[in-house]
Order: structure tokens, then C-alpha cells, then sequence
């Protein structure tokens, strides 16, 4: 449990001088309905959590933004103290409002405000992985980070921040940041039949940096596609087996952070990354989102 598991698909990775299991899990969907509140099975999504890491992930996904905090009080309260390996990885940037929105909250002391209540809420003297969110809940939106992400090197200077990544960025935005100060991750949506960044995953695999597709399976609309259900059905396997698989072979720099509030379904996610694809089958794949 306290060690990378060799046995998860897609083995591991190094964000800077952390190893993660490429593998790894999203916890958005441990808050209650719309990512607000908390959980109705509050002990269900502690046991999604402990199997996690039962099953040897190493790498979890989080923000303050979950509930808000309710993910990050969960984690806590599942595995603290937390295993030797395992890494949080978080994203500040963003708040909830009343309606259920996501505001953007990048000033200076909004993101100094974040950083401490993660740090408070996990349980930890520093975070492993800070993501800057940008853009909307729309998608990214073009502009300069410069000022909210050199409040996070600042942060990181202190020692409350291990590495830095970005997410919902444009490809202009992943530049600017690397110009500033080294990042680990990038974290956009991707997937097999929304692929905006494939030239942009191709940058970063050369450069060693990772990238974590959010809604690797479609999001609040999974993914529909008549090639996907053909190749699923001639592999005896869900679509949703057979887009995780695609997403480990597409790069080796693609990390998996498929999230659910389900044990069962976590174990199905495990075994469906490791489904075997021949190149016939990724080149039909590929078709899906040309």
C-alpha cells in the first residue's frame, strides 16, 4: 500500500522529483450533487478513497473549490497519515458561489487564501502540486498569468508548495508559466473524441511534463461514439474500458484521473486502463476525434 503499484496500467511517472502511479483518481465526485455539500454515503466515499489507495495509486486528485472543502476534509479523514508515496495533487483559482458557478478567485490573497485552507483542510504542512485554474467553466480563455501564478512561486519559495502546474490553459498560457518558473503538469480536458491538445501533449511529453486530461471519459456527458461501441464490442469491454486504455497509449506523459463515488466502479476503471489495444484498433480510435 505504501509503495507505487507495478500492477496499476500505465505504470508510473515523475512529476519533478515526485513518482506517481499513472493511474491515479479524481475526487470530485465524492461532494454531493452539482460538486456542493457533502457526500449522502459520507463512510461509501471514505471506502472509494482507502481502495485507492488499497489498490496502490499513488497520485489523487482534489480541489478546495470540491463542495467546497469537502473533498479535501474526506481525504483526510480517510488516509491520514497519509502513505510514504502518495501525492495530492490540488488546483486553486477558482471558488463556488451560491448558485453553484465557478468564479474565478486569482488575486493575490484569494490564492494565499486557498493554498492555507488546502493545507489546513489536508492536513499537511506543504502541497505537493498547486494547479493555477484558468479561463471559465466554458473552457480556457485567452490573457496573461503572470500575476496569479508568480503568487504561487512565491508560495513556493516559502515551502508551502512542492511543484506548480496549470490547468484549463491555452497552450500560450502552458509557455508563458514554464517562462516563469518550472511546471510539472498541465491539466485541461481531453479526451478520445476532444482532442483540441494533441500537439500540445506531444510539446510537453518532449519536455517531461505531465498531462492530466479532466473528463477523460466525457464528463457530466460521457462519451457517445458508434466507433468507440464497435471497438468496445469486439473487445468484450465497456467504451469507457476502451477511451481509458486509448488515453495510457496515446502518450506516456498522460496521467488518468477518471473519478467516481463508487468502489465497484473504481475497480472496473482499473481493470479497463489496463485493456490490451492493437494498432488497428488505436487507428480506428484515432478516427474519433479528427
Amino acid at each position: 500500500m505504501n509503495t507505487p503499484s507495478a500492477s496499476l496500467p500505465g505504470g508510473t511517472w515523475t512529476l519533478g522529483d515526485l513518482t506517481v502511479t499513472r493511474f491515479g483518481y479524481g475526487a470530485m465526485q465524492l461532494t454531493g450533487p452539482g460538486v456542493m455539500g457533502s457526500p449522502a454515503d459520507h463512510d461509501g466515499a471514505l471506502a472509494v478513497l482507502r481502495e485507492a489507495a488499497a489498490l496502490g495509486i499513488t497520485h489523487i486528485d482534489t480541489a478546495g473549490a470540491y463542495g467546497p472543502r469537502v473533498t479535501n476534509q474526506l481525504i483526510r479523514e480517510a488516509l491520514h497519515p497519509y502513505p510514504a508515496s502518495l501525492r495530492i495533487a490540488t488546483k486553486v483559482g477558482a471558488v463556488r458561489d451560491q448558485q453553484g458557478g465557478w468564479p474565478p478567485a486569482r488575486r493575490p490573497e484569494d490564492l494565499r487564501r486557498a493554498v492555507q485552507e488546502n493545507l489546513e483542510d489536508l492536513g499537511l504542512d506543504s502541497l505537493d502540486v498547486v494547479n493555477l485554474r484558468l479561463g471559465d467553466a466554458q473552457g480556457p480563455r485567452p490573457g496573461s498569468l503572470a500575476e496569479p501564478f508568480e503568487t504561487l512561486v512565491e508560495l513556493q519559495q516559502q515551502g508551502l508548495i512542492r511543484h506548480l502546474g496549470v490547468s484549463n490553459a491555452t497552450a500560450e498560457q502552458v509557455a508563458e508559466a514554464q517562462a516563469i518558473a518550472p511546471i510539472v503538469c498541465v491539466q485541461n480536458m481531453y479526451n478520445l473524441a476532444y482532442r483540441q491538445d494533441d500537439e500540445l501533449i506531444d510539446d510537453l511529453a518532449g519536455k517531461g511534463i505531465a498531462y492530466v486530461p479532466f473528463f477523460p471519459l466525457g464528463g457530466f456527458t460521457p462519451l457517445q461514439s458508434t466507433a468507440l461501441s464497435a471497438v468496445a464490442t469486439r473487445l468484450d469491454a465497456t467504451p469507457m474500458s476502451v477511451a481509458l486504455a486509448w488515453l495510457l497509449r496515446r502518450s506516456p506523459n498522460i496521467l488518468l484521473i477518471p473519478g467516481t463515488s463508487s468502489v465497484a466502479h473504481l475497480r472496473e476503471n482499473v481493470a479497463g486502463a489496463g485493456l490490451s489495444l492493437s494498432d488497428e484498433e488505436l487507428a480506428e480510435l484515432d478516427e474519433i476525434g479528427q
